[in-house]
């Protein structure tokens, strides 16, 4: 009796075995999602982008990561210790153009293009009590400038080159994430901050309802003295910031999602195709996704598209 019931619970647990075998064979793809710091727009974009493939991506494990956003980005992608990243444009572009001055000594050659997304505005925000109004009375005073080597930080040094400013202008220069400039203004142990980000990013947005604010304008000469294409002339609609009146000129770099070449074609295919299938989700996340369109699929690209990313959108008909 007891050698049949033995049988009887073998032959139970080999049917069990291989009616399980397939999805045991069928490995977890992992999907980290490279973004910034969490008082940024990149973060609740990744977090969002995250939940989605977790949901839509047949047996997938996604999870975002926050970093010091686009240029650590990259070299992440590089090391593959992540499958997707929000960057800049410049910054992708000087990492694969292997651009010793902004912090790449070789070519990260592994890099591939899933989409373009929205905006970043250069946004420089002063306490009213410090007097700045433009970029010239920046001289003398304590400034953020974002983590070094950030695409933040990069276009901190665009920008106060192309305006004939160097960091030597300043009293004092801060390499910090935007939530932390941030609670040093609110104390006065700064004057103004530098943030590159979406429109209505929730960092200035609490500054912006603790102290007075000033936002100081890039005009369209600065923008152009620059003399990089992936900066473009911009405006910060008035009302954006609690306190301020009036429409001011800046300057505007387009965010990418970067991939890299070994990500798989299918995978890549997936990432896109619910990107866009699920873009209402992305846009509740942050209002920043709302200028997402699949007509810009890849404008302005600075390294090669993935060929998954490329299939959906030839199939989508938006790509010859």
């Amino acid at each position: 009796m007891r050698m049949t019931k033995w049988l009887a619970g073998a032959a139970m647990a080999a049917a069990a075995l291989v009616a399980t075998s397939p999805a045991q064979a069928q490995k977890a793809q992992f999907i980290n999602i490279l973004t910034g710091g969490q008082s940024g727009v990149y973060y609740p974009l990744g977090v969002a982008l995250s939940q989605i493939y977790g949901k839509h991506i047949d047996n997938v494990k996604s999870t975002a990561q926050a970093t010091k956003a686009s240029a650590e980005n990259m070299n992440l992608l590089q090391a593959e210790r992540g499958e997707l990243a929000l960057a800049l444009a410049d910054t992708v572009s000087d990492a694969w153009n292997g651009n010793e001055e902004a912090g790449f000594s070789k070519k990260l050659d592994k890099l591939r293009g899933l989409s373009a997304t929205y905006n970043n505005y250069i946004q420089i925000v002063a306490s009213a009590d410090s007097g700045i109004e433009t970029l010239d009375d920046l001289k003398g005073k304590r400034i953020s400038v974002g983590a070094a080597r950030s695409g933040t930080e990069l276009n901190a040094r665009a920008v106060f080159k192309a305006a004939g400013l160097s960091y030597d202008d300043f009293d004092k220069v801060e390499y910090l994430p935007f939530g932390e400039s941030v609670e040093l203004m609110k104390n006065r142990q700064l004057d103004a901050t530098l943030q590159s980000a979406g429109l209505g990013v929730s960092s200035i947005r609490d500054l912006a309802a603790s102290i007075d604010i000033t936002v100081v304008p890039i005009s369209e000469e600065v923008v152009e003295a620059i003399g990089d294409a992936a900066y473009l002339p911009a405006t910060i609609p008035a009302g954006t910031y609690e306190g301020q009146d009036d429409d001011m000129e800046t300057a505007a770099v387009p965010n990418f999602l970067i991939t890299h070449k070994n990500v798989s074609d299918d995978l890549a295919y997936e990432m896109t195709k619910q990107l866009y299938e699920n873009l209402d989700s992305l846009q509740s996340a942050h209002n920043a996704a709302k200028a997402i369109d699949i007509e810009n699929n890849a404008e302005g690209m600075p390294v090669p598209i993935h060929p998954g990313a490329e299939r959906y959108y030839k199939e989508a008909g938006v790509l010859d």
